[in-house]
């Protein structure tokens, strides 16, 4: 692996941490159960991740050949959406601390 795919594959993770951070609160935040959360959690960020890989790497042309379709998956989806369900769940305040504005 050349140094520019590996910049481009930690390009791509940081983004992908920072969509699944941001997206789990959102998610925690809006829905009033534990066990819908956790559903679009791991249903929706995945998903979220494949399209914006497909986008990062395909059209952009980051990441490279890195290996595998296991190595990509790990690396590009399992890796930032468990870093970024731990960092909301361990490092942000709980979502019963946030009050939301009503601006309907």
């Amino acid at each position: 692996m050349s140094l520019l795919t590996g910049l481009g594959v930690a390009l791509i993770v940081a983004i992908h941490t920072v969509v699944a951070v941001v997206l789990t609160r959102f998610f925690r935040l809006q829905l009033d159960t534990d066990w819908g959360a956790a559903i679009y959690v791991l249903v929706l960020i995945p998903l979220a991740l494949l399209v914006s890989a497909a986008l990062l790497s395909g059209l952009l042309g980051l990441g490279g050949n890195v290996g595998g379709r296991d190595v990509v998956l790990q690396l590009i989806i399992v890796l930032p959406l468990s870093l970024g369900i731990t960092i909301d769940v361990f490092w942000m305040p709980a979502p019963e601390e946030i009050e939301l504005s009503d601006a309907a």
